[in-house]
């Protein structure tokens, strides 16, 4: 395998499929079933994943909400996906801890990173919701501040777009696709990878992002085993 530790960002409108907002039966047992393809090779898998399918703190800031509470609703949103993708993995077979970065002892463990390590390690998927636990930080800061802790070697980043383009292909049809970029590249063309506090922290520390499309069944198992899927983005 290519990886021997990953971080696997997903979105949370992933999750919502064809659905206008919420939860996709369908679309969690597909992630659930390709999680556990990979972790059945010895790949070591933590998961960082959004909220967006249930609430976005930025938007709700923009229509007058405080952005503070905004943000920690957004938190909470994302515990919720992560404890339903945990119940999707746990119902195909793989052993799941989730870790919240916000104390809810009832349903989560509290992120203690000694103890992520030890999770990975016996080869249990790791979770992480709540974000970083701080309101005006995306899930992208979460996922590449948790993958420099965990040390990762590489951050997953999967969407509905198989890589990075020289414009949104969904929008224009002349876009083109990179498949090997450097992080001053990526700076220097103006391309939207992740937030900047989350990309300059990815780049300071060596982290290499791959942004990948998730949502056809098999790709991250041939992006593990080496395959040129997406994009790769790293010095």
């Amino acid at each position: 395998m290519q990886y021997k530790r990953i971080l696997l960002k997903l979105s949370g409108e992933a999750l919502m499929g064809d659905q206008q907002y919420g939860i996709d039966a369908h679309r969690l047992k597909e992630y659930a079933e390709d999680i556990k393809a990979v972790v059945a090779t010895g790949v070591q898998v933590a998961i960082v994943i959004g909220g967006g399918n249930i609430f976005r703190g930025l938007k709700g800031a923009s229509e007058g909400m405080d952005r503070v509470q905004g943000d920690h609703m957004g938190m909470l949103a994302t515990v919720i996906n992560s404890l339903a993708l945990q119940s999707a993995l746990e119902i195909a077979g793989v052993q799941t801890r989730v870790q919240t970065a916000i104390k809810i002892n009832e349903v989560a463990e509290p992120f203690i990173r000694r103890r992520a390590l030890r999770h990975l390690e016996k080869g249990r998927v790791v979770i992480f919701g709540g974000g970083t636990g701080n309101p005006y930080f995306t899930t992208d800061s979460a996922a590449v501040l948790r993958a420099i802790e965990i040390k990762a070697d590489v951050i997953l980043k999967g969407t509905r777009v198989d890589g990075i383009y020289t414009a949104d292909p969904e929008k224009d049809k002349t876009a083109t696709k990179f498949h090997n970029l450097s992080f001053d590249d990526v700076l220097s063309k103006g391309l939207k990878v992740m937030d900047t506090t989350a990309f300059t922290l990815s780049q300071e520390n060596e982290l290499p992002i791959v942004v990948f499309d998730m949502n056809t069944r098999g790709n991250l198992m041939k992006l593990i085993s080496g395959e040129q899927i997406g994009t790769v983005v790293e010095n």
